[in-house]
């Protein structure tokens, strides 16, 4: 099939309408938009109806607008309250547990894949380490979920996006030919700050000017509008000045809805709806790019590194951290099952991909293939997930939810 752009805007119409008929379907069972996204590109690629190209930068391009509209959309859903007052939870899990699933994850890295060396099996672990706030996306917003689960998670999952970029170029440089990583370290973390700075600045800025503009402030067509255009800026502005736009995106979105007293509820409906757009077609486009790369390395080590991702590496991390925290035993469960790899490794497992690291081609399958079992296991029990710790707490006295177990 020649597939050009028309047929393109075929698939992709097709696939967008599709998602929101099974919307309903999605929400009351355990078929996530992002299993189906995902379902369709294999089915497609697999037929022969539509071929990805990994090197191919509209691809890249793709994948990273996904993250920042989803970053920055997340950052929205901070509730300031919350923030100031469960702060400590999401902190341990992006200092202490993403660490540890990193260290873990590249232990295990160099002992099951022998063609990886120390600085590859860590370049790995980089790409695989932070969380997804796309597969959690029904999580974080659903009601049925304890506030500081979500607020956890979500937090969690947008900021550990932004902060394990450094570590991936880190260990990019380090893995080349003749790397010196050295220097990078400083200039990385100075990015980290600058976007983090950029984010507040714009987000605070664009929150003030919302009641104050000309001609009585912005109209109601146009809000959600404004705020997804603070996002795409406060990225763009970092990444053309010295900062880390993703941090810079997500950042934006929490002070932009920390500066305003209610954050109007066409901000939000806006800025989800074209988050969960390049979503869909984000799953898609990576479901058809697992069939173009495939896997070409033994089968056995892989069977073996995913599920000890899964069940051994998130779950034993997140738990040391949470450790005296004084959460009850099933929200630490929850939170250890919830740590799903998505958007985000997607883009960095393209940056690895596009460098010149020995065993790169290695290191995208591996991670594409962990990528796609995540998509599956944690996309399909996010609805019984979110029913099961709905019941657990119900069952239990109010007053000790956040008893330590």
């Amino acid at each position: 099939m020649d597939f050009g752009f028309a047929e393109a805007l075929l698939v992709f119409g097709a696939l967008l309408t599709l998602a929101a008929a099974l919307s309903g379907v999605s929400r009351a069972t355990v078929l996530s938009t992002a299993v189906l996204s995902v379902a369709a590109g294999l089915l497609l690629a697999l037929t022969g109806a539509v071929s990805i190209d990994p090197e191919n930068e509209t691809v890249f391009e793709l994948i990273e607008l996904a993250l920042i509209l989803t970053l920055f959309s997340d950052g929205m859903f901070v509730e300031r309250e919350l923030l100031a007052k469960h702060w400590g939870p999401p902190a341990r899990a992006i200092v202490i547990a993403m660490p540890i699933t990193l260290l873990l994850l590249a232990l295990a890295a160099k002992g099951l894949f022998s063609e990886l060396n120390w600085a590859e099996a860590f370049l790995l672990a980089a790409v695989l380490s932070p969380t997804d706030p796309v597969v959690t996306s029904s999580i974080v917003t659903s009601r049925q979920v304890p506030s500081v689960v979500r607020h956890t998670l979500n937090l969690e999952s947008g900021l550990n996006d932004g902060l394990a970029l450094p570590f991936v170029l880190f260990f990019i440089v380090f893995a080349q030919p003749g790397g010196d990583a050295g220097g990078e370290a400083l200039t990385l973390l100075g990015e980290a700050a600058v976007g983090a700075a950029i984010g507040v600045a714009l987000g605070i800025a664009a929150g003030r000017l919302h009641d104050r503009l000309p001609g009585g402030g912005i109209t109601a067509a146009y809000e959600g509008i404004y705020s997804v255009g603070i996002g795409i800026a406060a990225f763009g502005l970092a990444e053309v000045t010295f900062g880390n736009g993703l941090i810079a995106a997500f950042v934006a979105g929490i002070a932009l809805g920390a500066t305003e007293c209610e954050v109007p509820d066409s901000f939000m409906e806006f800025a989800e709806n074209v988050s969960t757009i390049a979503q869909v077609l984000t799953f898609f486009v990576f479901g058809a790019l697992i069939v173009s790369t495939g896997f070409h390395s033994e089968i056995w080590p892989l069977l073996v590194f995913i599920p000890f991702a899964f069940l051994v590496a998130r779950p034993l991390a997140l738990l040391l951290s949470l450790v005296r925290t004084g959460l009850a035993r099933p929200l630490k469960l929850f939170m250890a099952w919830f740590g799903p790899k998505g958007v985000a490794s997607m883009l960095f497992a393209l940056f690895v991909l596009n460098s010149r690291a020995g065993e790169r081609s290695l290191i995208f399958d591996v991670a594409a293939f962990t990528i796609l079992a995540s998509i599956v296991a944690h996309g399909l029990t996010d609805t019984v997930g979110g029913r099961w710790i709905e019941r657990r707490m119900n069952a239990r006295d109010p007053t000790t939810a956040t008893r330590v177990d």
